[in-house]
Formats: C-alpha cells, sequence, structure tokens
C-alpha cells in the first residue's frame, strides 16, 4: 500500500510525534510506501523529527495548500491516515481525494477545550454529546480557558471537526472509552476501530535495579488535570503509613511546578524536579522508580505513560478514569483506584503496594507481560486491516 501520513509537525516532542516515529519505520518495514504531509514549517525545531531518507515530505505552510495537494496526488496515496491536524483545511482536501483514517488521539470534535472535563467545583469528567448547550456550561463550570473569543474559537473548530466524520473512511482510537465517545458522537461501528496503544521503548538489555529508597514517579505537563497535587498529598500519606520516606519524582513542566514545589515542602514530602525528560533520560528516570503514578483528574483518552514504564517493569498506581483500565489491571500490572480524586486513597493504594514486597513483584512481572502484549506488531495489524477496508470500499464506491 501506498500510505501519506498527515500531521501538524514535521518534529515535536509530544506523544503523536513520538507514536509516529515508531509506526512509519514499522510500516516501511512491512514493505509499504509510505508519504508524510505536515502542516508546520519544515525548519520548526522539536527532539523529535519524523524525517526518513525514504519517506517524501510535503509541507502545507512551506509550499501552500494546493501545491501540497497536487504533489501528494503525483505521489499517488492509496489511503490517507490523519492525525492531530488544527488546519482543518488540509483533512478537508484529504477526504475530498482520498479515502482518508482519522486517529483521534483526544477528544477532538467532541467537546468545546479538548478537556472533556468540568472543572468548577471540583474537576470531574463530562459526560455530555458535544453541542451548542456545551457554551452555556463553558463559563460557569470552568470547562476551559474563561475567554469567550477563545471559546468560540473552539467552538467552532470542533463544530468543524465534527462535521468530518461522516466524510472518514474510519477513525481510529486507543481504548473502548474513547470507542464510546466517538459512537456517542455519531461515528458508525463499522467504521471506528479500537486499536490499542503499545510502548514506544524496547526493554533494557539489563534487569532494573530496585531504588533504596522508595521512589514514586509522576511524567507529564504539570495541570490541576493531570492530578499532580493530589498526589503530593497521596505521597504524604503514603509516608506516614509506610512510617518510611517515599521519593517523588516530578518530572515534566507546566503551571503547576512551583505550586507542587511549596506544596512538598509544607508536607514534608522528599520531591525532585528533573524538568521535562525525553529519551534515553526519560527510560533511566523510569527504570529508577519502584512504582510509576498517573493520577489524572480528567478523563486520560488512554494514558501512555504507564505503559511506556511497564514495559521496564514498572507497575502502576492511578484512578480509574478514560482509557487507563485498557492497559492498567488491577492486581496484575498495578492498582486502580476507584475514588478519583482522593488523596487518601491514592496513597493508601501507594503504601499497599511499596509495604509489600511479593505483591510488588508480582505486578512487575504483571507489567512486562501487558506491555508484550500491547505491542507495535499488534497495533500495526489493526492499521492494516483498517487501511486495506478503505481502499476496498473506495474502490466500490
Amino acid at each position: 500500500m501506498r500510505i501519506l501520513i498527515a500531521h501538524e509537525a514535521l518534529a515535536g516532542a509530544g506523544g503523536v510525534e513520538s507514536y509516529l516515529a515508531s509506526v512509519i519505520p514499522a510500516l516501511l518495514s512491512q514493505g509499504h510506501a509510505v508519504g508524510y504531509l505536515h502542516f508546520d514549517p519544515r525548519q520548526q525545531p522539536g527532539p523529535t523529527r519524523l524525517e526518513f531518507s525514504d519517506v517524501p515530505s510535503f509541507g502545507v505552510t512551506d509550499d501552500g495548500l494546493e501545491r501540497s495537494i497536487a504533489a501528494v496526488a503525483a505521489w499517488g496515496p492509496d489511503v490517507c491516515f490523519s492525525h492531530n491536524m488544527g488546519a482543518l483545511d488540509v483533512d478537508e482536501a484529504l477526504v475530498a481525494r482520498w479515502p482518508t483514517i482519522k486517529m483521534m488521539h483526544g477528544y477532538f470534535g467532541t467537546c468545546i477545550s479538548g478537556h472533556k472535563a468540568h472543572a468548577f467545583p471540583s474537576i470531574v469528567p463530562c459526560t455530555r454529546e458535544f453541542g451548542a448547550p456545551c457554551l452555556t456550561l463553558f463559563f460557569p463550570r470552568h470547562c476551559g480557558q474563561l475567554r469567550p473569543f477563545k471559546m468560540a474559537t473552539q467552538f467552532k473548530w470542533n463544530w468543524r471537526q465534527r462535521r468530518l466524520f461522516d466524510r472518514y473512511a474510519g477513525v481510529v482510537v486507543a481504548s473502548v472509552h474513547m470507542e464510546a465517545e466517538y459512537l456517542r458522537h455519531g461515528v458508525p461501528r463499522a467504521r471506528l476501530l479500537t486499536a490499542p496503544l503499545f510502548p514506544t521503548s524496547a526493554p533494557a538489555s539489563t534487569p532494573r535495579v530496585a531504588p533504596s529508597q522508595p521512589t514514586v514517579l509522576f511524567a507529564g505537563r504539570m495541570t490541576e488535570l493531570k492530578g499532580p497535587r493530589v498526589l503530593v498529598s497521596a505521597i504524604a500519606r503514603a509516608s506516614a503509613l509506610l512510617g518510611r520516606p517515599v521519593h517523588l519524582v516530578l518530572a515534566g513542566e507546566g503551571p503547576e511546578r512551583e505550586r507542587l514545589r511549596s506544596l512538598s515542602m509544607s508536607l514534608g514530602v522528599h520531591a525532585t524536579f528533573p524538568g521535562w525528560v525525553t529519551g534515553d533520560e526519560r527510560i533511566a528516570l523510569m527504570r529508577l522508580a519502584t512504582i510509576i503514578a498517573v493520577p489524572s483528574l480528567w478523563p486520560e483518552p488512554f494514558g501512555l505513560v504507564g505503559l511506556e514504564a511497564a514495559v521496564h517493569g514498572v507497575p502502576s498506581v492511578a484512578f480509574d478514569v478514560g482509557g487507563i483500565s485498557e492497559w492498567l489491571r488491577d492486581g496484575i500490572n498495578g492498582r486502580l483506584v476507584t475514588e478519583r480524586g482522593s488523596a487518601p486513597a491514592l496513597g493508601t493504594a501507594i503504601a499497599e503496594l511499596l509495604g509489600d514486597p511479593a505483591t510488588l513483584a508480582s505486578m512487575e512481572r504483571g507489567a512486562l507481560t501487558v506491555s508484550a502484549e500491547m505491542s507495535l506488531d499488534v497495533h500495526l495489524a489493526h492499521l492494516e486491516r483498517a487501511f486495506r477496508a478503505a481502499i476496498s470500499q473506495a474502490v466500490r464506491a
């Protein structure tokens, strides 16, 4: 097959770039021809560059949409596989000419802000169907940035994205949770594929050495939705229950960082802040952790960070929200906490796991098993079936 990948950026630091950096070489190794259409400038910096010697690239900002689409047409894709694309003109141009599979990495077309959560009076997942009534709740429930123009712009964009649902040859999501979300928003089951994600790093060749001090890792953007403040309080409780300090590593950046530092000091939590880490440095942090915490309060579409740690034998503790239960199996590779947002419940789960060496060792083995099951090969097989079905449908039409 000749597969055109479409994404906003040619380089970046996000999860989509890491995903494509694994998927593109895998498609090439299967004998497919791959092209890459990106919106942002070619010279945009980023640690993960999606440039491959045998993959032609087409730049919309550099060359213009019309010229880029003409170049794509000359290359001749059988199917397009679109990812994050803020400029919906691009997706609209693709679906007008070729069967296009869309991968929804977030709540695109189903939520004004994309958070799928209300932040007032407390953070709770939103279960509403996207539409005009959402505008009446946006400010009272603090569903996003409290700026009227921003709200209107985001609503218009999401409404336009939703109108594309009927034009995509298929929609791919990473979890059963997201499958339900897009079924509820009108994507027919026959055109909706759930393809769970996979770890984007390989297991290390050497065994992991357990840290001398119990260590809990948080790796992600430091925002209220990600729950790091709840985690700091949970670590204080876990330390008290265990009768010894638990080291907390908060890796990432974001608006909560300095407040988290202050909260850690006030609660007597031993916390370190290595900043935003990628590549080998990120893997090293995971291998030095006893467990990884995913304290998200919003409904994570998947929560890949926990599966990334699992490939190194690191179990997880997380709130049971969104798609997290797709990879975190309670009692197998970690603990799912049902009391969403409860620092005491999260702290108790962490303490119970850290205080039981036999269970911890079992869940470390479980982490390796689950990460092996959710492989790139399995994900790729799902995608290839979707591509072939889209091409076949286009031929019949």
